[in-house]
């Protein structure tokens, strides 16, 4: 593994890490506001947040580089926003009628999508990556569900937010080598809150002291896990392999959980949250898997075939 290559790799495990964190905020936040609301704000507040840092980029950049808001960025920034504003929307709603593990397990089989899209559009998928994919889907199964699985709304609906956020994962693919990732990602939430805000306004009630009440977890999930993570994401995943990146962000889900028991450790969360053995082996089993489509295996096997 090249330095880029790690790099790379650990911009989208802190990705992951934030998001599972969010996980808690966004439950917290939900207690106080609708889900249009809260997905509107937390993606301005996202925006706003990029804003100095594209700022004082541009201040620094030579005079003769390419513009940050290029034809690129606005056309990549409005596709990502799209996809990210139906994939987000998608999975809040959902929540509201499944489980948050029925949830988090049916979110994550983007990590299997993704590589069956890739065939589909002429994309090389190692052997060994398909292995971790199989790998990580039973590891978050044994995480995430517990007793029968049923297919209720919700979970179709957050079905439909795993397909949608493999869409999120490709064009984020697609257009990251085109244009500025900071750029990419301001523009993005623009557009997934504005559409959000509007819908706020027509179908929920918006209220300023519900959003006072839920300040911290609107805060952090607009500040972290909008204008930093999804940041990291988009730069992250430039020039990844977007199997292996789906791979590595799908850790998010083991952070959630781990997340949730140290938020009902410490009051934060009234439900219990405690790992139990069968959750515990499903975290094992997706860090092997990450750690798995990590290692060079087409040069180990090349080695081994020379002895």
């Amino acid at each position: 593994m090249n330095k880029r290559t790690m790099k790379n790799s650990l911009l989208l495990f802190l990705a992951a890490f934030i998001w599972g964190v969010a996980f808690v905020s966004q439950s917290k936040g939900m207690e106080y506001m609708g889900p249009f609301t809260f997905n509107g704000v937390r993606s301005l507040i996202g925006s706003a947040v990029l804003v100095p840092v594209i700022l004082f980029r541009r201040k620094k950049a030579p005079k003769d580089s390419r513009p940050l808001f290029h034809k690129n960025a606005w056309i990549g920034g409005i596709c990502c926003g799209l996809a990210l504003m139906a994939a987000s929307m998608f999975q809040q709603y959902g929540i509201l009628y499944t489980t948050v593990g029925k949830a988090g397990f049916i979110t994550a089989l983007y990590i299997v999508f993704v590589p069956v899209c890739g065939v589909f559009l002429g994309k090389k998928v190692p052997g060994a990556v398909w292995i971790a994919v199989l790998m990580a889907a039973a590891g978050m199964y044994l995480l995430c569900i517990q007793g029968s699985f049923r297919i209720n709304p919700g979970d179709a609906l957050v079905f439909v937010c795993a397909i949608l956020f493999t869409v999120h994962i490709l064009v984020i693919d697609y257009f990251s080598p085109k244009a500025d990732g900071v750029a990419l990602s301001c523009i993005q939430f623009l557009v997934c809150g504005g559409i959000c805000t509007v819908c706020a306004l027509i179908f929920e009630k918006v209220s300023l002291s519900a959003l006072l009440s839920g300040a911290v977890p609107v805060l952090y999930a607009g500040v972290m896990s909008c204008g930093v993570a999804y940041t990291l994401q988009i730069v992250g995943q430039k020039d990844m392999n977007p199997t292996v990146a789906s791979l590595i962000l799908s850790l998010e889900s083991v952070i959630s959980v781990l997340a949730g028991w140290l938020a009902y450790r410490t009051g934060f969360l009234k439900d219990d949250q405690t790992l139990t053995g069968r959750q515990l082996l499903g975290c094992g089993i997706v860090l092997a898997a990450v750690v798995l489509v990590q290692l060079p295996t087409g040069q180990i096997i090349k080695k081994l075939k020379k002895k």
